[in-house]
């Protein structure tokens, strides 16, 4: 019923976007127009030997298919046997005017507000609580490290364990859960961080807290290195790698200058490509290119 429901809407329309592999499957067996937005590691979600050539035929269904970045692109056509001629390179877009650079005063008002000392040093994550976003790494990290404070959002599948390394360390780890809103945590926060360890493509929270004026620290997955530029808007440590996150979090909670001059270098370069204004505008040229109009 469902994919019958979705073959009438899609004839109603002129294209359809599938967002995400999810989608992949029910847009390519309607017969109907679609591009397809690959919005994850390629190589992550559609390993196998069974399941790469399945994927390879689906999207090849497709009109067209949208990668986040470059790097994307590249495995869709080495991973998948995609021609480069039906990829374009449009990024993940986020709406500029919902953040800004935050001061002094407003991060201690925000840290106040979440029960944090307004003079400590703090890092964040913002994801699934789950083992390939890394999370342990970061709790590893802060745990090596004194006058510094890892705050966690969001929920997951490792939460109880996460919160259980965070206690039989001794490390100040605060979990926020899930929030509807993140913005009050990025105007806590001094740093990003984001210890991938698999299955990113270009996350959000990367280009949201570039927009915030806050330095990340992140790995080379996905496309993450298009957002993050290492020694210019953050760093990229090795995966797996917790001397490394450790030395960066001490550089940057040493020299306030320097993570000032990274903050503000990574809301310039967030603003300039991932504005959503200026996607839009990749897209529509893409919109028109397949519907021909």
């Amino acid at each position: 019923v469902a994919l019958r429901n979705l073959r009438h809407r899609m004839g109603d329309v002129d294209i359809t976007i599938a967002h995400g592999s999810a989608t992949l499957l029910a847009c390519a067996v309607t017969g109907r127009p679609f591009v397809y937005r690959q919005i994850s590691d390629t190589t992550f979600w559609a390993a196998g030997w069974r399941r790469r050539p399945r994927v390879a035929v689906y999207a090849r269904r497709a009109r067209h298919i949208v990668a986040l970045s470059q790097v994307a692109a590249t495995a869709l056509h080495e991973h998948l046997w995609l021609p480069m001629s039906r990829i374009t390179v449009v990024p993940n877009a986020v709406q500029t005017a919902s953040f800004h650079a935050v001061g002094d005063t407003e991060r201690a008002e925000a840290r106040t507000a979440l029960g944090l000392a307004t003079d400590e040093f703090v890092a964040l994550y913002i994801g699934a609580l789950v083992p390939e976003k890394g999370v342990d790494l970061a709790i590893r990290a802060i745990a090596s490290t004194t006058n510094a404070r890892l705050m966690v959002a969001g929920g997951g599948s490792q939460e109880l364990e996460l919160q259980q390394l965070a206690q039989r360390l001794g490390a100040p780890v605060t979990f926020l859960g899930v929030l509807r809103d993140a913005r009050a945590a990025y105007r806590a926060t001094d740093l990003n961080v984001l210890p991938s360890r698999g299955g990113d493509s270009m996350p959000a929270t990367l280009i949201e807290a570039g927009m915030c004026g806050l330095p990340s620290i992140a790995t080379p997955i996905g496309s993450i290195e298009d957002v993050v530029l290492h020694d210019r808007t953050g760093f990229i440590v090795p995966v797996d790698d917790v001397d490394a996150l450790t030395a960066r979090i001490v550089e940057l909670r040493n020299n306030p200058e320097r993570r000032r001059q990274l903050g503000e270098a990574a809301r310039a370069h967030c603003v300039a490509h991932f504005d959503i204004d200026v996607v839009a505008a990749q897209w529509i040229q893409v919109l028109e290119r397949v519907t021909k109009r």
